[in-house]
């Protein structure tokens, strides 16, 4: 992320800290940045929050309070005999294409068969006849653990403000809290795959929190094991709890069932040692890569350098990239290098400018391109909209560099939020398309709804009428876990509950503008 004018600090100094004190504010790669003045800080939030965001405090560093149980209903959904009958299909695989009416058979998890009159002996069938059947989002940027955070922003007191207020004002269990929360509202929301860009990992505990969070959430994902918000840009990330976290989690005794895959997020070239490490260090564990490559000329980060370094590929994401120029989308077609596009942070942050022209430049050149939502606070958790904003805002301008460049059509902007997704993430022979043999991600959009009905283009329907509430069902790897608009796996009241009582606590320990209104958590 880059920093957005209006957010900049008074008498910024010496890398990121002013004259008052000595706790810097940072970007999403780690580096001080221009985000607001320790002074205007102070005023906002009070001196304990400021103080306390280079080192987490006692209590932040002892470990859940609790051994998390999740918001579920008792176990898993099971992963059922399916026929889904009748369907309106957006396979977003070119052999299958769209139909007006197709059936779909899905047992133990995979799609079985895909096409008209199919039978399936004890298959239970869902009746599809009023739906339009697509593969589940794929996500591909989300820094999870502030998903609680969403409303901690303010007028003039904005994301970076925010996040930097609170960094350490979260325990391990809000973490959890906070985790559980996005998964089931990305499930929900028809997102089934999400990248957990986790960039505050402030030790063992916490990043054991998040991955309990992904073994209750059920929802298909990286986790991408970051650095801790205030880490030295010179201190490597932490390989050594890397690889517990390999043996603890993924290894014979993983709850994940093949879900969650492990990899690492970094903070880029800035400090170009402690980057060549890193890279050094995740390519002996084989682990996949994503970086921020920034949204304003000062915080870019150029793919042709990175190109040069060796480090591109297929499993090295980068994100946002205001900044690229023809070199750097040159390097990312070459090396096959995934973007991930956050539509709403880069129209909120992206001082780089040219939101419409890269985008356009980028689909031109051949370069994959998802979908993310960066952060809670910067964009609604709704992949909908984001296709819908990508395509209005996807033009080539008259008079500009990009009149000659093709508009953004309705089969992109869904592949940006699926199949890309799926390719950024390694995931294409798993997920992001309705095809036999892939994992089922399903999603049905009731069709009847009085905002989409009555349908006619299915891709143009999908993109510009749909939103999460026309969301009837989810399957994720072949369980039901959303039918008749209702989550079915988890209890979607106590999970708000929890995530209320961890976001009521976290401003309670920031303070300042952030301290709640009453002392007691609010009840649900």
């Amino acid at each position: 992320m880059s920093v957005k004018p209006g957010n900049e600090p008074s008498q910024q100094v010496n890398g990121g800290t002013d004259a008052i004190g000595s706790a810097p504010l940072f970007d999403d790669c780690g580096r001080p940045v221009p985000a607001i003045g320790r002074r205007a800080l102070l005023a906002a939030v009070g001196a304990t929050a400021v103080t306390s965001l280079a080192v987490p405090s006692p209590a932040a560093a002892a470990g859940p309070r609790r051994v998390p149980s999740g918001g579920g209903s008792g176990g898993k959904p099971p992963r059922g005999h399916y026929l889904i009958k009748g369907a309106a299909l957006v396979s977003v695989d070119p052999k299958i294409g769209t139909q007006a009416n197709a059936d779909i058979e899905v047992k133990d998890g995979r799609i079985v068969a895909v096409g008209a009159g199919l039978r399936a002996r004890g298959a239970k069938v869902i009746d599809a006849s009023r739906m339009i059947a697509m593969p589940g989002f794929v996500e591909t940027h989300y820094h999870m653990w502030s998903a609680l955070g969403r409303n901690f922003v303010s007028t003039g007191f904005e994301y970076f403000a925010a996040k930097s207020a609170t960094v350490a004002a979260y325990q391990p269990d809000d973490f959890y809290d906070s985790v559980l929360l996005g998964l089931v509202e990305c499930a929900g929301a028809g997102i089934t795959t999400v990248n957990n860009w986790s960039h505050n990992t402030r030790g063992p505990e916490y990043a054991d929190a998040e991955l309990q969070a992904h073994a209750d959430g059920l929802v298909r994902a990286r986790y991408s094991y970051g650095h801790r918000d205030g880490q030295p840009a010179t201190q490597p990330i932490d390989f050594a709890d890397i690889d517990r976290v390999q043996r603890t989690w993924f290894g014979k005794k993983s709850p994940f069932d093949g879900l969650v895959h492990l990899g690492v997020n970094l903070r880029g070239p800035g400090q170009l040692a402690n980057f060549h490490l890193e890279m050094a260090e995740t390519r002996k564990r084989r682990l996949p890569v994503s970086v921020h490559s920034g949204q304003g000329p000062t915080t870019a980060v150029h793919a042709a350098d990175i190109e040069k370094m060796g480090y591109l590929g297929p499993d090295f994401l980068l994100c946002h990239a205001l900044p690229f120029d023809e070199a750097d989308r040159q390097a990312m077609v070459r090396t096959k290098s995934p973007v991930s596009f956050s539509v709403h942070s880069e129209l909120r942050l992206g001082t780089a400018g040219g939101f419409h022209g890269q985008l356009l430049r980028m689909l031109a050149a051949g370069i994959t391109v998802s979908l993310s939502f960066d952060a809670s606070s910067l964009a609604p958790i709704n992949m909908f909209e984001s296709m819908n904003v990508a395509w209005n805002l996807g033009i080539p301008y008259v008079g500009t560099d990009t009149a000659d460049l093709p508009a953004v059509v309705f089969r992109q902007a869904i592949e940006m939020a699926t199949i890309n997704g799926a390719r950024a993430l390694g995931l294409d022979a798993v997920t992001g398309s309705i095809t036999p043999g892939k994992r089922a991600d399903i999603v049905l959009i009731r069709a009847d709804d009085i905002n989409i009905a009555p349908i006619g283009d299915l891709e143009s329907t999908v993109v510009r009428s749909a939103t999460p509430a026309n969301i009837d069902t989810v399957l994720i790897d072949g369980r039901i876990v959303k039918q008749d608009r209702e989550m079915v796996s988890h209890d979607t009241s106590k999970v708000v509950r929890n995530a209320a009582a961890a976001a009521h606590a976290v401003r309670t320990r920031a303070g300042g503008i952030l301290t709640p209104a009453s002392s007691q958590p609010p009840r649900f």
